[in-house]
């Protein structure tokens, strides 16, 4: 009597919660539709079966359902149904220790074939109540050009967020920013920011240096769909930020990475090195090597550059448990993890001591976020970028030095941490990476 008490509540949460919506203005009632069955069917049940979700739509067919444990328990389901349409419902359902926190359902409709794209999702809250709706807008090339949000009502756009937009004429056509050149490989960065815009290197025509190795196009825009289309992360914006606040006469050359074409990191440490860039910030990594092969060979044959890489924040000792590019054997490596302000290694901040070189302050560091808006972020992301500004700095007071000489009066400047007697580094701590005094000097 109680469970049928209960799921009794839970329909009538439903019916109200999840009652028939309007499609957005430039929406299709069929992806809506779709959509709200599958919220419904997420509320009402789940995570172990999936009757409930197949049951609102004949003839569909499952393609995915897994359910990963929070603290032993279920806590996160996924699950996909293939329509009869071609079309696919992608539906995920947040509830850790049995409370529902939130259910994002995805349509992704047929574009050619049997090739299909994000097109819209609708999220729901803990209550089941629809907050939200997001569409991806594509340009006349099929490429996503916008990311439309509505919402509750999923009719009033809220805000619409540029996912490929042009890159702005310098104010000055032809005109270079001069300084010494960082590449920042990340995620690209906003180049619609005045504060990115005005640093970046252009060629003689004005044209920025930049290329984004994701879509292949020169059009470097922070954007990270690698988890969801739908919430798109930013990165590598506030990583450039700290760059060219603590270099005030540096430039830099952004480079989207190819998360989908890794074997591709090759031409870009090759275009990078063309381009005239001896200092490569790149406050990013993965477990898996074979992702970092063809960086390993590029990088290898350029002894005169210098990778700047972050160690990762998994909290581990990455000698055991290796991530690359920073566990790489390379000599023109010098791999950065983040310490607080008083030479403590940052809590989450991997270590080792043969793959990590030197710990930097990276906790609560000021940034510039994708939005144009001043913040502060913390980890081995926001200690890397210190450290290419402080290669910047001695590169201009020195032009001649290449990665060698910029890594030997890094190192020189590292020293034992007094919270830390037995540091996990190879090297030490740099206490102020804005410090350009070199001992023996």
């Amino acid at each position: 009597m109680r469970k049928a008490s209960m799921s009794s509540a839970v329909l009538i949460v439903l019916a109200l919660a999840l009652a028939p919506v309007p499609a957005p203005a430039d929406g299709k009632p069929v992806e809506v539709g779709a959509l709200r069955i599958a919220l419904g069917a997420a509320c009402a049940g789940l995570p172990e079966g999936h009757s409930e979700l197949l049951g609102g739509f004949p003839g569909a067919k499952l393609l995915e359902a897994r359910v990963t444990a929070f603290r032993g328990q279920p806590g996160l389901a996924i699950h996909a149904v293939l329509l009869e349409s071609g079309a696919e419902i992608r539906l995920s359902k947040i509830f850790p220790l049995g409370r529902l926190r939130r259910v994002n359902a995805e349509y992704h409709g047929v574009i050619s074939g049997q090739q299909v794209r994000p097109e819209l999702a609708v999220t729901a809250d803990g209550q089941c109540q629809v907050r939200e709706a997001r569409r991806i807008i594509y340009d006349d090339a099929g490429k996503p050009a916008s990311l439309r949000i509505f919402g509750p009502d999923l009719r009033k756009i809220i805000a619409e967020e540029p996912l490929n937009p042009a890159v702005p004429p310098s104010a000055d056509p032809g005109a270079d920013p001069g300084g010494a050149v960082v590449a920042v490989v990340d995620t690209g960065v906003n180049y619609l920011l005045d504060v990115i815009a005005r640093r970046l290197a252009r060629d003689g025509a004005g044209k920025i240096l930049g290329v984004d190795y994701w879509d292949q196009d020169a059009r470097p825009f922070d954007v990270d769909t690698g988890r969801s289309a739908f919430f798109p992360l930013h990165h590598g914006t506030a990583v450039a930020s700290i760059v060219l606040r603590e270099a005030p006469a540096a430039r830099i050359i952004p480079y989207r990475f190819p998360r989908s074409e890794m074997s591709r990191m090759g031409e870009l440490v090759a275009d990078a090195d063309q381009k005239g860039a001896i200092i490569i910030n790149m406050a990013m990594g993965s477990s898996k090597h074979g992702d970092w092969e063809a960086f390993e060979a590029a990088a290898r044959a350029r002894p005169h550059m210098l990778f700047i890489i972050s160690a990762g924040n998994d909290g581990r000792d990455i000698d055991k448990r290796p991530v690359y590019p920073a566990a790489l054997d390379l000599g023109n490596i010098l791999t950065v993890t983040s310490a607080d302000a008083f030479g403590r290694l940052a809590r989450g901040s991997n270590w080792g001591r043969k793959a990590v070189d030197i710990m930097a302050p990276g906790e609560k560091v000021a940034v510039v976020d994708h939005r144009g808006v001043a913040g502060q972020a913390s980890g081995s992301s926001f200690a890397v970028p210190r450290i290419a500004a402080l290669a910047a700095r001695l590169l201009a007071k020195n032009p001649t030095w290449r990665g060698p000489d910029l890594k030997r009066a890094i190192l020189s400047r590292a020293k034992p941490s007094l919270r830390h007697p037995d540091l996990p580094l190879k090297h030490g701590w740099i206490p102020d990476p804005m410090d350009d005094f070199l001992p023996g000097r």
